[in-house]
């Protein structure tokens, strides 16, 4: 029996070891993915397409600036996106680059690179990129302007720390993540108006509602709810404490938290802003979208299927003092 009990544990060994080896080469593996033709421009009009963007319903500021001036994109200040805020995941800590034109930052990398990074999750060193942002199906023209506003920034220098995972992200990166990419046609451009469609356009490719509003893995990033029907739990580390806040409902059942709201109603709370101090929401630069977008994404929302998921408003736990 012990003979046994030994040779079944010097297996066990073994399996861990080879799979230990496995992921550790493993987990930088590379892919292809094709580098989309778009090129910067120095057009005024498509800088300043660009800068609405980055500063409004893409919300780059939010992870893309320093920690300490981030909250500074409320004010409409053009703050440089040098990078370097961490984020603390189960996989390990992900820093956000540096977007200034600056040798520690975009400077020497592509155009049609950066834009392949963001529509198919591919980054200049061809390993695949963690699920954080929602461009994969951007515009090639508003692709274009966000490049264009990038590369028109002061250069900052700032260099950024290399992504730290531990033993279980490099598993994830070795076993499960791969480039997300588009699963639709890309427009080459879409038509700005007041409809539902250059809502979901706004809500799904620009903003990435979808992206805290529906259910998902923290592990894997993968979406495991209905979309819009909230139930997302985000975490918020103060010196008080943990806490946890749970994204709401945003489909027109009744038990979704805007059912019921005008387009006024839903306009005027953007422009309101942040009321809750711990909420994951990039209220600052949502609050500065143009009205005719946030009535496009108003009309989008009442096209949902109504899903019931009601969820509690506020913050919801709290771990700590």
């Amino acid at each position: 029996m012990k003979k046994i009990l030994r040779v079944t544990g010097i297996i066990i060994v073994g399996i861990i070891c080879c799979l230990f080896i496995f992921i550790q080469l493993r987990h930088n593996r590379k892919f292809d993915a094709p580098f989309p033709s778009i090129l910067a421009s120095t057009d005024t009009s498509v800088i300043s397409r660009g800068r609405e963007l980055v500063f409004g319903a893409a919300h780059c500021a939010n992870c893309h600036a320093p920690e300490q001036k981030s909250p500074s994109a409320s004010e409409n200040q053009l703050i440089p996106l040098s990078g370097g805020l961490k984020f603390e995941i189960p996989l390990g800590d992900i820093f956000a680059p540096n977007l200034t034109p600056d040798k520690t930052g975009i400077l020497y990398k592509t155009d049609q690179a950066i834009a392949r990074a963001l529509r198919y999750g591919v980054g200049t060193d061809s390993r695949a990129l963690f699920d954080f942002m929602p461009f994969h199906h951007t515009s090639d023209e508003d692709l274009r302007a966000i490049i264009s506003y990038l590369r028109s920034q002061p250069p900052v220098v700032n260099e950024v720390p290399e992504n730290n995972m531990n033993l279980l992200g490099k598993a994830v990166k070795a076993l499960v993540l791969e480039p997300a990419g588009p699963n639709e046609k890309v427009p080459m451009a879409v038509s700005r108006d007041t409809t539902a469609n250059y809502g979901r356009y706004i809500a799904n490719n620009i903003a990435n509602c979808q992206g805290c509003h529906t259910n998902r893995d923290l592990m894997t990033g993968a979406f495991i709810g209905q979309r819009y029907a909230g139930g997302f739990t985000m975490e918020s580390k103060t010196d008080s404490g943990s806490f946890f806040i749970t994204s709401p409902n945003l489909t027109p059942h009744k038990s979704g938290r805007i059912t019921g709201w005008s387009q006024g109603q839903f306009i005027a709370r953007f422009r309101k802003g942040r009321v809750i101090k711990e909420s994951h929401m990039p209220w600052e630069p949502f609050s500065k979208m143009k009205e005719d977008d946030l009535k496009a994404i108003y009309k989008y929302l009442q096209t949902l299927q109504p899903i019931d998921n009601y969820v509690a408003p506020g913050v919801s736990a709290k771990k700590g003092t």
